[in-house]
């Protein structure tokens, strides 16, 4: 057997930012800490910060007056932030500044008078907090055939605004539907998908070719992960998204196969190498670490940790 080990892949800038972020505020207050909604998508890591006092929660109602709550990297509606202030929370603002982006294009948008159609997955947490700054100016859609059920009048004044964690091929075909349906649409001056994003598709787009199974690390939660697994399988390749190596079935591979191995922006590399040690274990795999692009970006603590980190 052999691993291609894909490179770039795993924590991105925002995750680790987030990650960091979490870890100071257990360092300057303590716990119980708590996090509205998951800080990442990311089972394993939800779950080691669980047991040492954070509590994650969906609604901030759940979370005491006066106490530290941490927004996760996935951002929230202004809302929120609205009701954190009025109940005296000591927020700290870990959303990815790639998803703040998106924020800031959207209020610019809908300021200027524009209705914009936001390209995304309903329900999930970045699409809500987005939604929440402009939600009388906004339409989520999903794919060409979202955009085809639109209704609005020929040469209305449209913006269009994509999820940070897509598949960049789907994102293209639903933003050429809407080109295509409406001309004058407007859109960001650079693109909404995020360079992690971007960067673990390319990688797997690039070596999928050599392999015949795919691994990727990641939570079924986590969108970004998910498209990475979609896009090894439209290769007609056996893809497996998965935490940890516990999840891992002997009968996905032969002895003589070429494994791909990813994870998510969101997924940690220990898990990554538990994984390779079991194939190297069961399988006597060989391993080959392959490099796509180089990775150099990284993102400050929030100004609230900024100001009380230890010099």
């Amino acid at each position: 057997m052999k691993i291609i080990l894909a490179n770039p892949r795993g924590f991105c800038a925002g995750v680790n930012m987030a990650i960091e972020s979490l870890e100071q505020a257990l360092r300057l207050w303590g716990a119980p800490l708590y996090v509205y909604h998951e800080i990442v998508h990311n089972r394993p890591i939800v779950e080691r910060f669980r047991a040492r006092g954070v509590v994650f929660v969906d609604e901030l109602s759940e979370v005491p007056d006066g106490a530290t709550v941490l927004y996760s990297a996935h951002g929230v509606s202004p809302a929120i932030r609205a009701e954190a202030k009025a109940r005296n929370l000591r927020a700290v603002d870990a959303t990815c500044p790639l998803v703040t982006k998106v924020h800031m294009e959207a209020v610019k948008f809908a300021k200027d008078g524009y209705t914009i159609v936001l390209i995304g997955h309903e329900g999930h947490d970045e699409v809500i907090g987005t939604m929440g700054e402009a939600p009388a100016s906004m339409v989520l859609v999903e794919d060409a055939e979202d955009v085809a059920a639109l209704d609005f009048p020929p040469g209305a004044k449209l913006a269009f605004l994509t999820q940070t964690t897509l598949s960049v091929d789907e994102a293209r075909v639903v933003i050429d539907a809407l080109r295509a349906k409406y001309p004058g649409v407007v859109g960001p001056n650079k693109d909404d998908i995020c360079y992690a994003t971007q960067n673990r598709q390319e990688a797997v787009r690039d070596l999928v070719p050599e392999a015949d199974v795919v691994l990727v690390l990641g939570s079924r939660n986590s969108s970004n992960s998910q498209r990475l697994a979609e896009l090894a399988r439209a290769t007609g390749r056996p893809a497996h998204l998965i935490d940890r190596a516990g999840e891992l079935r002997d009968e996905w591979f032969g002895p003589g196969d070429t494994v791909l191995v990813t994870a998510g922006a969101s997924a940690p590399e220990d898990h990554v190498q538990d994984c390779v040690d079991y194939l190297r274990t069961r399988f006597g795999a060989a391993v080959e670490s392959r490099t796509v692009r180089e990775e150099h970006v990284s993102f400050p603590l929030p100004r609230e940790l900024r100001v009380l980190a230890p010099a």
